[in-house]
């Protein structure tokens, strides 16, 4: 039985209540924050319950070692509040399942891992992954399942995860660059969150970017244009490896504008609210922030997630903002797009 490491006086001496205090879709004080946290760590009612949006922000935002995000998910699934209707969240679980249809390329002992999003396989191409690639996985049976963390569902990733680790294991790789944060976030913090052993390095596919841009570093010529970053829900459980979005932008020479909504301030692509929340919080949320990108001077928008690009990328088109993956940017700035 995997259970959660959460510790009840960390949210009891806090200082800050930052996990809700900062928490971009609430207003909630210092003192309330802290009380709500207790509450739902014991597992009585909480108006928290009805008002997270599961943008997974308070992973981020507490600084303390607990996992607000993780436990507010497990105490809604035990009360049977699931974000969605059962049949949605049902249709979502089945299409994660894995059922022994994958894709390896040529797997070494460092592979790429494009999860369960097709988009990478026509995205790793040419220089920046020469080193590595063909050594690749792709398929349900290297998919995280952390996505289901939005339906208040972590049984089925507690159920699934360990699989997918010893399925890695079993391939023999000593390094994984994961290429997409929800991936990532899984193995490097919702793992040892749970107890979960990874035998394995991970690594953000941005760290990976870097160091090869730097590799590169003779070949790039500075793209000199002014770019907001869309940053997704994701990320949050990757927040030690954010820092990478600013050092890509300044090895290629993009300005990364200072906006309202970024880094600890930003907001999510909206994708997901208009599946569990409606589509008033959605829209809300996607025109202040692609008014935000358009009024401090964003000539592009850039993404990580091909899910929020989806979600996102015709929209900022219609503003004027043109749509790019962090991994086309990169291949501008080599001149191989």
């Amino acid at each position: 039985m995997l259970t959660l490491k959460f510790d009840e006086n960390v949210c009891k001496t806090c200082p800050t209540g930052d996990c809700l205090v900062k928490c971009q879709y609430m207003n909630v004080d210092k003192d309330t924050a802290k009380e709500e946290m207790v509450k739902i760590f014991r597992g009585e009612d909480s108006f928290v319950f009805n008002d997270c949006v599961t943008c997974y922000g308070c992973e981020e935002y507490c600084k303390r070692g607990n996992h607000p995000f993780y436990l507010i998910t497990e105490r809604r699934e035990e009360k049977g509040l699931l974000t969605t209707p059962r049949a949605i969240t049902r249709q979502w679980i089945n299409i994660g399942e894995p059922q022994g249809k994958y894709r390896l390329g040529k797997v070494k002992e460092k592979v790429l891992s494009f999860g369960f999003m097709p988009e990478f396989l026509g995205w790793v191409k040419g220089r920046l992954f020469e080193d590595v690639m063909p050594s690749f996985v792709f398929g349900q049976e290297f998919f995280c399942n952390v996505v289901y963390i939005h339906f208040a569902n972590t049984a089925i990733i507690k159920e699934r995860l360990p699989t997918i680790v010893d399925n890695f294991k079993k391939l023999g790789v000593k390094e994984v660059v994961f290429m997409h944060d929800e991936c990532y976030g899984s193995f490097a913090n919702l793992a040892p969150a749970y107890g979960i052993e990874v035998p394995f390095k991970v690594t953000h596919y941005y760290e990976y970017l870097y160091n090869r841009l730097q590799e590169l570093k003779d070949e790039i010529r500075p793209l000199n244009i002014k770019v907001a970053y869309q940053r997704p829900c994701s990320s949050r459980l990757s927040a030690e490896k954010h820092h990478y979005v600013a050092d890509i932008m300044k090895l290629i020479g993009v300005d990364l504008v200072e906006r309202e909504y970024q880094d600890e301030n930003a907001l999510c692509c909206g994708g997901i609210f208009s599946m569990c929340f409606g589509y008033g919080l959605a829209d809300d949320v996607q025109k202040r922030n692609i008014d935000d990108m358009a009024e401090h001077g964003a000539e592009y928008c850039v993404f990580n997630c091909p899910a929020c690009q989806g979600t996102l990328g015709e929209k900022v088109a219609k503003r004027g903002i043109k749509p790019v993956h962090m991994i086309d940017l990169c291949k501008m700035a080599i001149g191989e797009k």
